[in-house]
Parts: C-alpha cells; structure tokens; sequence
C-alpha cells in the first residue's frame, strides 16, 4: 500500500492521544480511501518466485500470509502502539490470547512468576493453574503491597505480572515502583492494563517492559468484537513474541481489526464521559451501600496512588450490597435500566455478579482472600445519562428494601 506521509513518526510523535487515535497508522491504498481498507484475504501473491523466497527470509518488504500480516491488522498495531507510547505492538484473536501469549513466550520449565492475587479470573487460571503444568512455579501476592514483590523474588523469577486497577476488587498497584523493583533484577514487567486503556493511563511512561489488553474492552467500547494487543519494545515483540505468535496462530482477524480500529476514534471522547458518569453514580451509590470500591472517590484507600497514575479513574467500580448472593441477585433482577452482562468497556451500563460469573472458575478460598464476596458487584457505567443509571439503581434498590 502507498503510506500516508504524515504517518512518518517524526510527524506522529507531535500528535496528541486524540490525534493518534483517529489517524494513528493509516494506510492508504493507490485509491485514496478516507476509511481504513478491510482486506479479507488469507494469503498474497507474488511477481516472481524469488519475491516469496526473499519475503520468507526477511529480505524483501511485503505480506506473506495473514496469520503473521494483514494490512488492517497492522494499522491497528500501529495505532495501538502509537497510543501507548510503544515501539511495537501485535494484536491478537482475544484479550486472554494476549495474556496467554505475553507470559508463555517468555517462560520456560524452571522459571518462576510473581503475580498478583487479584486479578480476571481467567489471567488466575493461567497462573494458578496452566504455567505449574508446564514446570513453571507462581508465587501471587497483594500487589499493592510493594515490599511483598521485592519478598517474592527469587533467583529463577522471570515475570512480574498484574493489572491496575484490578477486576473487580479495583486494587491499585504502583506501577513504577514494582516496575524499578523488577529493573533491579532483570526481570520482566506484564501489565494488564485492560480497565483504563491508553487513553487513561499508559503503564511504559511508568517503566513497565510490556502492556497488554483485552481491546474487547474499551478501545472497541461497543460490545461487538473481540480482540487483544500486546505493546513493548521492537527488539521484544520481533524477537521474543513474535515466534510464538507466528507459530501458535492467536491471529485476530482483519474485520475484528477494523472494527477496533473505528472504535479507538471514539476511545478518548468516549471513555472521559464514561468515567465522569462512573464517578457520579458511584458517589450516589456510596451513600446507599456498605461499601464502593472506586479509584476515582477518595474514600479508596489509594485514590491518590490512582490519581497520580490515571488520568481519571474510568468506567468500572466494584460495590458490595450487604447480606449475600440473595441481595445482590436481587439488586441485578430489579434492574430496568442496566443490563445484566459480564462484559465491561461497553458503551451500555452493564452489571455482573463476579462470583457466580467472571471469577467462578477462582476457589472459593482464594475468591474470598482478595474481597470477592458473595454481596460485591461489578458495574459498567456507559453513556447513558448519569441520572437515568441513578434513578434505576435508586428504584433497584428501593425494591430490594434498601
């Protein structure tokens, strides 16, 4: 494809995160379209034979098959990248693919992790349950104690691994001083930082080593596609992820691509409004319920930390309803307004009950040491009208006596 010129990073790196996120990485074809291209193809032709053998080995630019490029696949890397403040970036099928591939090709039999105790129940899965099977040892903590990541450290640890703010219980990690313990002693930083997106909070400005996302979440932000990225250096995603990418396939497909990419030009606008309505309906709610679990209220217990992280504190919050899964059951069935949905990042208000959903396949045991309660609820604020979700969670909760 012919390049825009105004792609040139020189040019790009003087865009603010607005900019990028509508005009980050666009390619035009010979035909001058405003839009993005969708190119549905699986593979590429070639002039001459020894075109593909020189594209094979590296020596000739071009795409060769679509599980290693796509042309739209690569506009959005490069948008995401650009967002991030990254070198580089590979997207992948899902958000868990790109966890799953962020971790595993880097580890080995004998290597160990530090990860952090709250986290999606399926990122504790992957370290509570597929890396022992491979020989890799986990060691999770709380990770917003700082010292307990220094504690864990041992001579094979090779990964730090965690998301902030964590789903649900909204802990808050500071990020730059786990990222300098781990400079230390050369070990690698994995950040999920799914809840806040790029737009928000950018983890590398941080010292974090590699960022990856469900861009399910918030950069599609409309409930239709799934999607994943990974960001980090060049050196990093060409030589450590990119064989395992390429050879394990958790390729994302261009008409996902597309999709995401038309949703990160509503990235900024969208997720600012969504966290304003956030901050609204959780103060409203704080008065009526034993407890909320939201960065963007000072009564959490690191609402400065947030601050100082984030430039807001985005959609999702946790709060706990009191008594046990009968109330809070009872809360999400008395809703008219807000869906119930284990989805978040969406553009609608929606509200799940993680013990039952998202962390169900988490023992109960280790659900209930980091907060996970029968009672708490995790909640999506969209871009409804804060009033209207108020107004519902105030009949909501008038109907289960509250």
């Amino acid at each position: 494809m012919k390049r825009k010129s105004g792609q040139d990073r020189a040019i790009t790196k003087n865009w603010k995160p607005a900019t990028l996120a509508v005009r980050g990485g666009t390619a035009r074809s010979e035909y001058g379209e405003t839009s993005e291209a969708l190119f549905l193809t699986s593979g590429y032709c070639y002039d001459r034979a020894e075109d593909a053998a020189a594209r094979f080995a590296g020596d000739q630019v071009g795409m060769t098959y679509s599980r290693l490029q796509n042309p739209t696949v690569e506009m959005l890397e490069q948008r995401i990248a650009l967002l991030e403040g990254a070198e580089a970036c590979r997207a992948t099928a899902t958000g868990m693919a790109a966890m799953t591939a962020a971790l595993l090709c880097q580890l080995s039999a004998g290597d160990h992790v530090v990860a952090a105790k709250a986290a999606f129940g399926s990122c504790r899965w992957l370290t509570d349950t597929l890396l022992p099977k491979f020989g890799i040892a986990t060691t999770t903590i709380d990770a917003r104690d700082t010292d307990a990541w220094e504690a864990a450290v041992q001579s094979n640890t090779k990964v730090f691994f965690f998301e902030t703010p964590a789903n649900p219980t909204m802990d808050v990690v500071d990020i730059a001083a786990v990222c300098a313990i781990a400079k230390a002693h050369g070990i690698t930083t994995v950040v999920d930082n799914a809840f806040a997106s790029p737009a928000l909070q950018r983890p590398m400005e941080f010292g974090a080593d590699v960022v990856a996302y469900s861009a399910t979440k918030m950069m599609d932000g409309q409930g239709r596609v799934l999607a994943g990225a990974i960001c980090g250096t060049r050196d990093w995603i060409d030589t450590v992820l990119l064989p395992f990418h390429r050879n394990t396939g958790p390729t994302l497909s261009a008409f996902n691509a597309w999709v995401v990419l038309k949703g990160l030009e509503t990235l900024d606008l969208r997720i600012r409004r969504q966290s304003e309505n956030a901050l609204k309906v959780a103060a409203f709610l704080e008065a009526r319920l034993p407890k909320v679990l939201y960065p963007g209220l000072e009564s959490h217990p690191q609402h400065a930390l947030a601050m100082r992280q984030m430039e807001m504190a985005g959609p999702i919050f946790s709060l706990y309803v009191g008594g046990g899964r009968q109330e809070a059951h009872g809360l999400l069935n008395a809703l008219q307004l807000v869906d119930i949905s284990n989805n978040i990042g969406d553009s609608r208000s929606l509200m799940t009950h993680p013990a039952s959903t998202t962390h169900f396949g988490m023992a109960e045991a280790a659900r209930l040491e980091v907060g996970i309660t029968e009672d708490m609820l995790r909640l999506n604020v969209g871009l409804e009208d804060a009033d209207d979700v108020i107004a519902d969670f105030d009949q909501a909760l008038r109907a289960i006596g509250r």
